[in-house]
């Protein structure tokens, strides 16, 4: 009995050591995988290779190589007809490149989108409001109609409760909640831009593209749209700005792009290029320039 005994309990010994060894092998790969998860890289919002753009028979942008990681704030400048619009209807896909095999553009680490899927993840926010003040439109239906890329609401767009709780709370967030039932034509040209931005924002995008944001804005509004970029900024959105206003640069974007006639001519740290040398190549003029709370301003 007690030889027995002793055979039964190696028995149990190994069995419980087997256990014991075994256990670790099979969680391990899904310990590794999920850290290797964790830290995979995320893609780059932007990656541009060998891209030529053709309008009305004129090529306006040549051989542009240009990548932009997500939650890095950028901003591109250049003077009037360098290429800023056509760069942005072609990150958009409203334009596309003229066919190459050594052509590519990838958003998000994909070539190939839906439009309205993409303006799930890019928010645009431009300076154009004719649309939005041609016929009366609220400021709470203007901000809901981000959620189908329309300008207004229609019959046809099915509102949800949950899409009205949305933009009521990105306008609180933007603090533009007093504008909700206010005609967007009889709002100030600054109030129309925060609702624009709100507009942008309903989907909760990684990115936000300005395009010429402070355009036709007094400088209150101006000051006002700055202080709601730096805090879009501070959210942890990725900020693209496209402008030739100096002070539209607000501090927390630290990569200046230079596009000339098509081209970018530069690209680094906004220290290294926002110097009165380098502005006064770019623009053809000779200019100064100041700082002042982080801003950057030009002076004649």
């Amino acid at each position: 009995m007690a030889q027995g005994k002793t055979k039964a309990s190696i028995r149990v010994r190994k069995a419980r050591v087997g256990a014991k060894k075994s256990a670790p092998i099979r969680a391990t790969p899904r310990k590794t995988a999920r850290k290797k998860a964790a830290v995979q890289p995320r893609p780059p919002l932007l990656e541009m290779r060998n891209v030529n753009v053709v309008r009305g028979g004129r090529e306006v942008l040549h051989s542009l190589d240009l990548t932009i990681a997500q939650g890095e704030h950028v901003a591109i400048l250049g003077p009037n007809g360098c290429g800023k619009s056509t760069l942005i209807k072609t990150i958009t896909r409203e334009l596309y490149p003229v066919f190459d095999p050594t052509t590519s553009i990838r958003l998000f680490g994909r070539d190939t989108w839906n439009v309205s899927e993409l303006r799930t993840l890019m928010g645009i926010v431009s300076n154009d409001v004719e649309p939005f003040t041609a016929r009366p439109i609220m400021g709470l239906e203007a901000v809901l109609s981000g959620f189908f890329s329309s300008v207004g609401l229609g019959y046809h767009h099915a509102v949800t409760e949950a899409m009205r709780r949305k933009a009521r709370q990105v306008m609180r967030w933007l603090e533009i909640a007093h504008l909700s039932g206010r005609e967007v034509s009889q709002m100030s040209s600054g109030e129309v831009r925060r609702v624009l931005i709100g507009r942008a924002l309903v989907h909760s995008p990684r990115a936000l593209l300005f395009d010429e944001p402070s355009n036709s804005l007094d400088v209150i509004a101006q000051m006002e749209l700055r202080q709601t970029m730096r805090k879009l900024a501070a959210s942890g959105l990725t900020l693209l700005l496209i402008t030739h206003h100096l002070p539209d640069v607000v501090p927390e974007i630290g990569r200046v792009l230079f596009l000339r006639e098509g081209r970018i001519v530069d690209d680094g740290p906004k220290a290294r290029l926002l110097t009165a040398r380098k502005l006064t190549e770019l623009f053809g003029t000779a200019v100064g320039i100041t700082r002042r709370d982080g801003h950057y301003h030009l002076i004649s």
